[in-house]
């Protein structure tokens, strides 16, 4: 099926970037293969890594696929284009239907990408791993991509300025060596692996990175092992802790709210009922 919408985006991306001057530095793109199904596995700094990501895969000419977040494609801008791109919806509450989508396109020669660390990481530093993009490599039988994107945090990170507009703005990627897992591996043993290499490949793109704070206000993006001040990865567990349990708080009270309103509804339609009968 013809591409319509994906390589529009692209194009408007491309120029976009080069308006504000976006230096993107790509190493290892052609570790992507040019046909066939794989799976390209990303660390989380940045809500637009999705979008440099993609551009990695550009060496190989392929269209990555994107796992997100069900809420996306339901928004009326992001929605149409998500499902123009062919991008996959995973809703967290039923994850099996994602899994299975995300394996079907793998098996049909598609690039999925998958970030498994789910959400986006407040150190800028590696957080744990979910396992599903190694068992997705091993179920369809492809390449397990690894590979980093650093610098797209100072465009738009989690509790940090927002700034779109940044100009010369490095963006490094790093593409490492596939891994080739089977159904017989272990998946947590493939996700260690897969790790170990993208910390290699994010120390790298940190050490590579020639952009330099401009003052005590501007380290924020900067891990505090390098001097920066985002919070250590043992505080940044913790304020993702609080923000879980937060969201599970609200979620209740919504539902405390719509049964509340049913029960009511309920009522007034037993009400009106029985008024009736008398009538």
């Amino acid at each position: 099926m013809a591409e319509i919408v994906y390589p529009p985006v692209i194009t408007l991306a491309k120029a976009a970037f080069a308006g504000i001057r976006v230096k993107v530095d790509e190493v290892g793109g052609e570790h992507i293969p040019r046909t066939g199904g794989a799976v390209l596995a990303s660390n989380h700094v940045s809500y637009l890594d999705f979008l440099f990501c993609g551009l990695a895969a550009q060496p190989s000419k392929r269209l990555v696929r994107f796992m997100a977040k069900e809420s996306v494609f339901r928004h009326k801008i992001s929605g149409p284009l998500m499902r123009g791109m062919k991008h996959i919806s995973v809703d967290r509450a039923a994850g099996a239907g994602a899994f299975a989508a995300a394996v079907k396109a793998l098996r049909d020669g598609e690039v999925v990408g998958v970030f498994p660390e789910a959400t986006v990481s407040r150190s800028f530093l590696l957080k744990d791993f979910k396992f599903g993009a190694a068992r997705m490599a091993a179920e369809a039988g492809v390449p397990l991509v690894p590979m980093v994107v650093w610098g797209t945090q100072r465009y738009w990170s989690k509790e940090n300025p927002r700034d779109l507009t940044r100009r010369n703005n490095p963006v490094l990627l790093r593409v490492g060596e596939p891994l080739h897992p089977t159904t017989s591996d272990d998946a947590a043993e493939v996700t260690a692996e897969m790790k170990n290499r993208m910390a290699v490949l994010l120390e790298e793109a940190i050490e590579s990175d020639p952009y330099r704070p401009t003052g005590p206000d501007d380290k924020w993006w900067l891990p505090a092992s390098k001097g920066g001040t985002a919070p250590t990865p043992e505080d940044a567990a913790i304020l993702e802790k609080a923000e879980v349990e937060e969201r599970i708080k609200q979620a209740r009270a919504q539902a405390r709210v719509v049964a509340e309103a049913r029960v009511k509804a309920r009522a007034k339609a037993k009400a009106k009922a029985a008024a009736k009968k008398k009538a």
